[in-house]
């Protein structure tokens, strides 16, 4: 599989064309597998190689470096969205500047806010919004929007005109939206596109919880209306490769097993963990406990079948 053609490309806004598939490159940081620059940058160069011109980063991620080491001299030829938790204009200067330098670039195709929430969080951080918008005016930043899990964070970027791009949660079993389901979601989603919104989407596989049933999960996602693109986590050849394959023939390869076989996995927690407990209960294979102030997993008893997931409000655990 080596045609930069077989994915095609998409017009997200603004004349920023891109991939339908997105590689999230969240999976390849210190938050998730905790892969070094050179290693994770080895995997952003295959994607590429492959016809992925769409890379998902954040601040928070810790994956600039992973996007320069596996781009080197071809980051300008692709699409980049980056995000920030900042809420006025200095902190989001910071954040930007942050991206262009580590990025080497002149120049962030899209900047998001990081997980809003509704119009009242979209309210905190209208200094922010206002100095991207500048930047978008001066062609530092080609784009702008953000990211959110919850409906209400969709209704509040449809209703706004400046925002240009949104990067929603949903997914087929509605794991992990925050304040409604998941019809409602894709509703909002429909509701975004009418209104001149490029969305692409996120979580389609329930951060792992899913990846039994992958084609389903990702084909219900690809089929929403107003959805363009979708990024998805890969921590490996066989991932972008089959995710590659997926997107362009509709059907994984046969050498790919989706059965839980497919490399090394765990299930992680994540460190800000509220420690609620609410999925212990729901453990088949009893492998999770709360300890002080959150959850721990016993690995040797893990199964990986993701129902803790759907019941953590958070959305703190992932099978990754």
């Amino acid at each position: 599989m080596s045609s930069k053609t077989s994915l095609g490309t998409v017009t997200l806004c603004r004349g920023v064309s891109v991939s339908p598939l997105c590689f999230g490159t969240l999976t390849l940081g210190p938050l998730q597998k905790n892969l070094s620059p050179e290693a994770g940058g080895r995997l952003i160069s295959h994607a590429y190689a492959q016809g992925i011109t769409f890379f998902d980063t954040a601040e928070l991620y810790g994956t600039y470096a992973h996007l320069r080491a596996g781009l080197g001299s071809k980051i300008g030829e692709v699409v980049i969205a980056s995000k920030s938790y900042a809420a006025d204009a200095p902190s989001m200067a910071k954040s930007v500047e942050r991206a262009r330098a580590e990025l080497n670039r002149d120049y962030i195709d899209i900047f998001l806010l990081h997980e809003q929430e509704s119009v009242h969080t979209m309210k905190g951080h209208r200094e922010a919004l206002d100095y991207l918008l500048d930047l978008r005016e001066k062609g530092v930043v080609r784009a702008v929007g953000l990211s959110t899990h919850h409906v209400a964070g969709v209704r509040a970027a449809y209703g706004c005109p400046d925002i240009d791009v949104i990067h929603p949660l949903i997914n087929l079993s509605g794991i992990g939206i925050a304040d409604g389901t998941r019809e409602e979601m894709a509703e909002s989603i429909l509701e975004a596109g009418l209104a001149g919104k490029a969305v692409y989407a996120m979580k389609a596989l329930a951060g792992g919880a899913l990846f039994r049933q992958a084609a389903a999960a990702l084909t219900y996602v690809r089929q929403l209306p107003g959805v363009k693109a979708l990024a998805i986590g890969m921590g490996s050849i066989a991932d972008i490769e089959a995710n590659v394959a997926f997107f362009a023939t509709d059907a994984f390869p046969p050498s790919y097993a989706m059965d839980g076989e497919r490399g090394e996995r765990r299930l992680l927690i994540e460190p800000w963990c509220a420690g609620c407990g609410d999925c212990v209960p729901h453990c088949r294979a009893n492998c999770l406990a709360v300890k002080g102030d959150k959850v721990e997993v016993d690995h040797s008893r893990c199964t990986l079948c993701g129902y803790c997931v759907a019941h953590c409000k958070g959305f703190y655990m992932k099978v990754i």
